[in-house]
């Protein structure tokens, strides 16, 4: 009797494997018979399902995985997940429970997906240690949604699903059946999100914060960076008209679009990118922002350029390109380029000076702060060809560093520089330079590049001059008072002055006219730190000029002619008096750029004494006789032509003791009074 059951019960659950197999159950996919049939029938008709069909394992609702097996029909069943050395054929009840106990409490899961354990060969069989195939055992596993990829262990695939969105591949740029929906489909099919900034709409993909992994970068904390891009840009335009002006690395194109959306035809903005998606997504953006894409040639820079379009009428003419940043700067001279690449820019900035027109723009944006900071000095030595060392002013010792690079680039194709703007915040070293032309021009600038005597020890510095001896420079006396070698040579740095007082003046002329209320802050603190006065009244006071010389070049700065033209009714020969007064003072502080670095009041304060407010001690200096202003490379530096021991000296003399030595006495004198 019992070999009859089992006869009876073999036979059943080899029926029951016959009947899925005849309706396309058995397999992880689609049986290929029905495939090859259909493709007999009909050779011009395509199969309705195709390759990107989701494995049995992957299943939205429990009541799905029970619907792979009629668990209604009697006799023993097998596990459609399991293969049969693994899980026996039972009956319904021991089935469903198995399917809920195992396979769907394990799994992996991915918007609104679970992907159940599955026990089926799917994967290699793993040898034994005798070498046998036979004698192993499958490897339980997970089937990826998105790749189809088998594996083993659950916090691999979650790694593996994190990568997929990193990269912005989900299940729906896969098949074309998927039940997921995104809020805004973009036409590559992937999601993306809408960011608006300064009036200028752009899309970005999921993976927009990793530049490791996405072609699409987009970093919400350069706005800062933009801003002043964008004005200098837009005081470039006031001198010439039009501007061709290249942002070499797209990526979304918003630096680009908001170019060409505010300056309109004072600008003609061409924007590259090396990749195939940023162009696709570059075009989009433009879509977006109603701006026309120009992908043909440019015309003649005297004529007035395409006509708008009468449907649509597109507000701007953007030309979008897919090719290097080396190629087209080699290609095409521009007015105004801005390089902005993922970490340093040295391997583009000899391309940029080949072919820049005279009086143009270079605008350098470097994010490698590891090794401009001296993070990676191994790194620093190797990119930028400079030593340096941690010290107190490194924002400064980087931003000079890229200048220097920038001035030996255009030292190379006989070209000078003259720096308009450095800036360095904590997320990128902002560069920005005008180009002169002529072999004189690039040895004036390969002049200002010195080396630098920084002491280690109360960290003085200096810059060494040519032919100077290196013992009796530095005005410290740490290297006789203590034993060993106390000063280290750093650089070659860019010596020369880091702004251009009359072109940051227009630049916050151009941040007030664009209403770009954040950056204003910045180039108000960039005019007091070229100036190196804490008088405000001579940034923007009456008797502001209405003109300013930069680079042999009169340049109109914020006053304009009507206001000049009252004064000169009211009474010309005293205005005359004073405006030439005026003159003569700028030109004597013109002599006299601002000093090089700055030092930190922490940093050099006194123990035991409480320092004075850093606004008082502005004043104290200016009381001593030097020139003094605060700086943007540290909130509690101090930049100032005094040395290291006056310095100091002031800082002495006005701090007092502190609040415990001071009630210490106090209650001394309390108890000699009570005695």
């Amino acid at each position: 009797m019992a070999e009859l059951k089992e006869a009876d019960a073999a036979q059943l659950h080899q029926e029951d494997v016959d009947n899925k197999r005849g309706d396309g159950g058995d397999g992880p996919f689609v049986a290929e018979e029905t495939l090859k049939s259909e493709s007999a029938t009909d050779d011009d008709a395509k199969p309705s399902i195709t390759t990107a069909e989701r494995h049995l394992s992957i299943q939205t609702k429990l009541e799905g995985l029970e619907m792979l097996v009629d668990l209604s029909g009697a006799g023993r069943k097998s596990c459609p997940l399991c293969p049969e050395e693994k899980f026996k054929a039972c009956y319904s009840h021991k089935l469903r429970r198995h399917l809920q106990n195992l396979h769907w409490k394990v799994y992996a899961e991915f918007e609104g997906y679970r992907m159940c354990i599955c026990h089926l060969p799917c994967r290699n069989v793993k040898p034994s240690l005798s070498g046998d195939h036979a004698s192993g055992r499958h490897v339980a596993h997970y089937h990826c949604i998105v790749c189809s990829v088998t594996i083993a262990r659950k916090t691999d695939m979650i790694s593996h699903l994190k990568r997929h969105v990193n990269k912005g591949e989900t299940e729906a740029s896969y098949s074309g059946t998927s039940d997921v929906l995104f809020e805004e489909p973009s036409p590559s099919g992937q999601a993306y999100e809408i960011m608006k900034e300064l009036g200028t709409n752009v899309q970005l993909l999921p993976n927009h914060t990793t530049p490791q992994k996405s072609d699409t970068y987009f970093n919400r904390k350069m706005k800062p960076n933009r801003q002043l891009v964008f004005c200098s840009l837009a005081v470039l335009a006031e001198e010439r008209n039009p501007v061709e002006c290249l942002d070499a690395f797209g990526a979304t194109g918003i630096m680009g679009l908001q170019w060409a959306k505010h300056l309109l035809n004072a600008v003609r903005v061409t924007i590259t990118d090396i990749s195939e998606t940023c162009v696709k997504m570059i075009k989009e953006n433009c879509k977006l922002n109603n701006i026309r894409v120009d992908g043909g040639m440019r015309v003649p820079r005297g004529s007035d350029g395409p006509s708008d379009e009468v449907e649509g009428v597109p507000i701007a003419t953007v030309e979008v390109v897919k090719m290097d940043a080396n190629v087209i700067m080699h290609l095409r001279p521009f007015d105004y380029i801005h390089l902005d690449p993922f970490g340093t820019a040295v391997n583009y900035l000899d391309a940029a000076f080949r072919n820049v027109r005279n009086l143009g723009i270079i605008s350098v944006t470097s994010t490698d702060t590891s090794s401009l900071y001296a993070k990676s000095p191994n790194v620093t030595l190797r990119h930028y060809g400079c030593h340096i060392v941690r010290t107190e002013y490194y924002k400064e010792l980087a931003a000079r560093m890229v200048v220097a690079t920038v001035a030996r680039a255009a030292a190379r194709c006989n070209k000078g520089i003259e720096v308009l703007l450095a800036v360095a915040l904590e997320h990128f070293v902002l560069v920005v330079v005008r180009v002169l032309r002529g072999p004189v021009q690039a040895d004036e600038s390969a002049k200002k590049l010195r080396k630098l005597m920084h002491c280690q020890w109360c960290e003085e510095r200096v810059f060494l001059k040519q032919g100077n001896m290196v013992d009796d420079t530095l005005p410290c006396n740490c290297h006789g008072s203590l034993p060993g070698k106390t000063a280290v040579q750093l650089g070659p740095l860019w010596s020369g002055p880091l702004f251009n007082t009359g072109f940051l003046r227009r630049m916050l002329s151009a941040a007030v006219k664009h209403s770009m209320d954040d950056i204003q802050p910045l180039v108000k603190t960039l005019i007091y730190e070229s100036e190196c006065n804490t008088l405000k009244s001579l940034v923007h006071g009456p008797s502001a000029l209405t003109n300013q010389v930069e680079c042999g070049v009169v340049i109109k700065t914020l006053n304009t002619g009507e206001e000049s033209g009252a004064a000169d009714q009211s009474g010309k020969r005293k205005i005359a008096d004073e405006s030439g007064n005026f003159v003569k003072k700028l030109k004597s502080d013109a002599a006299l750029d601002h000093p090089p670095f700055y030092y930190s009041i922490h940093r050099h304060s006194i123990r035991g004494m409480n320092m004075p407010k850093l606004n008082k001690f502005l004043q104290y200096l200016t009381e001593a006789g030097f020139r003094v202003s605060r700086t943007h490379f540290d909130p509690t530096g101090v930049r100032t032509d005094a040395t290291l021991l006056q310095f100091k000296s002031v800082l002495a003399k006005y701090s007092v003791p502190t609040c415990t030595n001071a009630s210490a006495t106090q209650t001394s004198v309390s108890m000699e009074k009570t005695v």
